[in-house]
């Protein structure tokens, strides 16, 4: 009850800054054109309260759902009075720069935010910036069909060289059933292999069936009154190795647990500056039939402050990598290469950050970066009724050097109306789909 009530209040919050923000940009630039601005509302429905200044009505609506800008003449299918302000009656440019200036403010806000985080706190996680290096590969998966072996290193993954773990991940993941070249370094000899990978989850999204072999481990959580809690492990202590054998990779320390047969094991963490050893005596699971001590490990983590042009720098990268994500996303969905259910509707949305705020505001405000980033890239696919669709029409009119009739206009948007509902309301089931038990 809680978890969907925080969910629904942060997505609507969410949703309803980035709506607005985006809206903004329309209006500003609306107005610096001298097109008459009739309405800038917060929500939908009927008007609660408000304020008129010039010929703008600010006001809040019933609806709490984001926000629109209502311009005079905007809708061409209601005919326009020949009023030099109406947006009709401006040149094209003047329309052009008016249409992308929504989808314009969500990518800037995008950079703004992650910059922001990486100038508070910029995560540095051992492998995924580095040589994608392989450390465990499953039995009978993908990877280990193709014969990809603990130590290999990807040097090429769909013709990018040298990639790193992430753009590796992110390939596999946008690539169910679909043969990915890669080329692996093994020794000095460079071996070319073609992996496929599985689709896994209800988002089907596909998986190799490797693991990056990780720049150390620590303990992310400590199970009460495990062997770990009682030999004095502390969450966020790097474990460093087992008996004095290394340890990269949680892994590499569940083996190393089995091998103890019960018999106590000494581990070496680092808590801080501090080197420490402890004895820790695993205890049966006859359940699962193994030896476990009660910690849940994950990649270690280090963060550090970035100075702005240094943050900056990474948040262009990140938001241009993540922009050629979604691009090949949609191209593969066209091509039919991809699975519809690694969409999100609002209802996933608001999945995603009822868990982002129970993890912390950074992780809140980076996932309302991405979510602000997908939602002005796909604003510019040009489909009528959205900027996009706008901006395509513009260019059209401005090739045949007359605007397009409002008969056909109206079949285009009737059109693209039905296509966007259809569209949304798969999106929207396969986002419920995904929550009900046993579907």
């Amino acid at each position: 009850m809680y978890f969907g009530l925080l969910s629904a209040v942060v997505t609507l919050i969410m949703l309803g800054v980035l709506v607005l923000i985006h809206e903004f940009g329309h209006f500003a630039v609306a107005k610096a054109f001298g097109v008459r601005v009739e309405q800038f509302a917060i929500g939908f429905g009927k008007r609660l309260f408000g304020f008129r200044r010039g010929d703008t009505d600010y006001r809040v609506n019933l609806l709490p759902f984001g926000g629109y800008v209502k311009m005079s003449g905007e809708n061409p299918l209601e005919g326009t009075s020949g009023d030099p302000a109406e947006f009709m009656a401006h040149p094209r440019w003047q329309r052009f720069f008016i249409a992308i200036a929504g989808p314009t403010m969500n990518v800037l806000l995008a950079i703004a935010i992650v910059t922001g985080i990486f100038m508070a706190k910029h995560p540095k996680v051992g492998y995924a910036d580095g040589p994608a290096t392989i450390g465990d590969v499953l039995p009978n998966s993908p990877a280990s069909k193709a014969d990809i072996r603990p130590g290999d290193r990807i040097v090429s993954v769909a013709g990018k060289q040298n990639p790193t773990w992430e753009q590796v991940q992110n390939q596999i993941l946008l690539s169910p059933g679909q043969p990915v070249d890669i080329a692996v370094q093994r020794g000095s000899e460079v071996i070319p292999k073609k992996v496929v990978p599985i689709a896994t989850g209800k988002d089907e999204a596909g998986s190799a069936g490797w693991q990056p072999r990780w720049d150390g481990i620590s303990a992310a959580q400590i199970e009460h009154g495990m062997p770990a809690e009682r030999a004095g492990m502390k969450e966020g202590d790097v474990i460093a190795s087992i008996d004095g054998i290394p340890v990269q990779t949680g892994t590499e320390m569940i083996d190393e647990i089995q091998k103890s047969k019960g018999s106590p094991v000494e581990i070496d963490v680092v808590r801080g500056a501090e080197r420490l050893a402890l004895t820790v005596t695993p205890t049966e699971d006859a359940a699962r039939g193994k030896y476990r001590i009660g910690v849940a490990t994950e990649p270690k983590v280090s963060f550090e402050r970035l100075p702005f042009p240094q943050a900056l720098r990474e948040s262009l990268s990140k938001n241009t990598e993540y922009s050629g994500l979604m691009f090949e996303l949609v191209a593969k969905l066209l091509q039919r290469r991809a699975s519809i259910k690694q969409l999100s509707s609002p209802v996933g949305i608001g999945i995603a950050a009822g868990h982002a705020a129970q993890e912390g505001w950074l992780e809140l405000m980076m996932l309302t970066a991405m979510i602000s980033l997908n939602l002005g890239i796909l604003n510019l696919f040009p489909i009528p009724i959205m900027d996009g669709g706008v901006i395509l029409l513009l260019g059209i009119e401005a090739l045949m050097r007359h605007d397009i009739s409002l008969r056909v206009k109206e079949r285009i948007y009737q059109a693209a109306f039905v296509f966007l509902v259809i569209f949304a309301a798969i999106v929207i089931f396969n986002d419920v789909a995904k929550i009900v038990p046993g579907s």
